[in-house]
């Protein structure tokens, strides 16, 4: 009986193992189709991906062109920028001499570094790594580092500039406090900062091709740096395809920015990492993924998404998987779903994709409830009204609305929210429903301009060229200055 058992086992392991291998390859072509769309709507060059599972990588692709120039594809050996990303490998080093004895995060950084201004000597090293310090910013107004990139100049001129506000009062992301940890991680570790990362995080989780460098710097198999904006006078003007960015990091600043590295590297710092590789201590990461507590008991961030900020690390804090989710220069991002065995990379050689906004959906490839189309991202008070929808029509919107807040009057359908929503609806070509949802808006804010604008737009979209020309009517006399408006009046009458 023992012996047949064991064999009823091993035949049943031995037909779900195609199974399972089935669906990952599923879902990686699947994500092809979905990443190649993406790239072709944003004009990104190349992207990287990587997708973590059980502690190892189960995806590992590289799409396009690393160099537009001269038409090299780009390989999993291809070199990205992650830009700020790098500040979460700054987070993990202060965590680890935390380990080691030598700092605590609560502790002022006027214990480590002398002759600070007296306004900034006690802002703590939490308060600097989560950029509510309240310290003047090292980069000048066109994001350019004082003083030319000379340390010393750059260091004089920072220090003679007030405090923005009190510490803890709010998030505001800035760079000295960076500088000023590399200062101390250089002092702490007896090693310059650059050197203690590459040993401890680098080396020890087996990142083989990652390394510091920026635009100045010949890189073997670079995948380069681009943008579709470019500056005439004091305005940014978007163009029709990528053109060459020119980034500098000096040394000193490389603890804001600077490292390079493949999606490939960067999951095994993920999997190094959740495995205790670089971290000995749960707590320590622990401490390192929560988001600091503002003044006033709320989490501040760079927006709705990466909406707190941890040690080096943004945070998508929500209720349904919650993540953590670096981001850096606005083309390259990672999220470590905090519930689930899932973390994913996506690194780009364009400046402005903002891969972060696609990871959710990538997610959605392994985790069917996180996709966009089954209504994740929406408020729970959308989520009642999209299940009432789906039930009774999308053309029962009004209908279905005031039913659910017959039932609960504190449920609140808020104007924006259904505003994006009627957006999405557009994105996922489902035009139909996209109408009844900016129909309801207008409804439940009758003095909305953006309402009757967007209905307007979704009008002329379904080709109703005189109810669109109503909307945009009706918005115009909510809002004289609406330009879009104005425009779209002049066109239509016109036809």
């Amino acid at each position: 009986m023992k012996h047949k058992n064991i064999a009823i086992a091993f035949f049943a392991l031995i037909i779900a193992l195609p199974a399972i291998s089935l669906a990952q390859t599923s879902a990686s072509d699947s994500i092809n189709v979905f990443i190649k769309a993406k790239m072709q709507q944003r004009s990104i060059p190349a992207l990287q991906i990587a997708v973590i599972r059980n502690g190892a990588i189960v995806k590992l692709s590289t799409y396009g062109t690393a160099n537009l120039e001269y038409n090299i594809p780009a390989t999993d050996q291809s070199l990205f920028n992650i830009n700020s990303i790098t500040k979460a490998f700054v987070g993990v080093a202060v965590m680890q001499l935390a380990e080691q004895g030598k700092l605590k995060i609560s502790d002022p950084v006027s214990m480590y570094i002398d002759s600070l201004p007296t306004a900034w000597r006690n802002i703590t090293l939490q308060q600097v790594l989560t950029h509510t310090s309240g310290l003047p910013d090292i980069l000048d107004a066109e994001e350019q580092v004082l003083g030319h990139n000379d340390e010393a100049e750059a260091w004089k001129l920072v220090t003679a500039l007030p405090v923005a506000y009190k510490p803890g009062e709010k998030f505001s992301y800035n760079q000295t406090g960076y500088v000023i940890l590399g200062k101390i991680i250089t002092k702490l570790s007896g090693v310059h900062f650059t050197k203690f990362i590459e040993d401890n995080q680098f080396k020890a989780a087996g990142m083989k091709l990652t390394r510091y460098g920026d635009s100045y710097d010949v890189i073997p198999n670079y995948a380069g740096a681009y943008t579709m904006t470019r500056q005439v006078g004091n305005n940014f003007v978007r163009n029709s395809k990528p053109g060459i960015a020119y980034i500098q990091f000096p040394v000193f600043f490389r603890t804001a920015a600077g490292i390079l590295s493949t999606a490939g590297d960067m999951a095994n710092w993920i999997i190094a990492l959740k495995a205790g590789k670089l971290l000995k201590q749960k707590s320590s990461l622990d401490a390192l993924w929560s988001p600091a507590i503002l003044n006033n008991g709320k989490i501040g961030g760079f927006n709705a998404l990466t909406n707190g900020y941890a040690l080096g690390w943004p945070t998508v804090t929500r209720a349904e998987h919650p993540a953590v989710g670096p981001v850096g220069g606005g083309r390259s991002g990672l999220f470590v779903y905090l519930k689930d065995d899932l973390s994913i990379v996506v690194l780009t050689n364009l400046m402005g994709s903002n891969p972060e906004r696609m990871i959710d959906e990538i997610a959605g490839y392994y985790i069917p409830e996180m996709h966009e189309a089954n209504g994740f991202g929406l408020s729970p008070a959308l989520k009642q009204l999209r299940l009432a929808l789906l039930k009774q029509g999308f053309d029962k919107a009004d209908a279905a609305a005031a039913g659910l807040k017959k039932k609960d009057a504190t449920l609140n359908f808020n104007e924006n929210e259904l505003n994006a929503w009627g957006y999405q609806l557009i994105s996922q070509k489902k035009a139909k429903d996209a109408l009844a949802i900016f129909k309801l808006n207008t409804s439940l804010y009758p003095q909305s301009a953006n309402a009757y604008d967007s209905l307007g737009e979704i009008q002329e979209m379904l080709e109703d060229n005189t109810a669109a020309l109503a909307s945009y009517k009706r918005s115009l006399a909510l809002n004289s200055g609406n330009k879009n408006a104005a425009d779209r009046i002049k066109a239509l009458s016109a036809k």
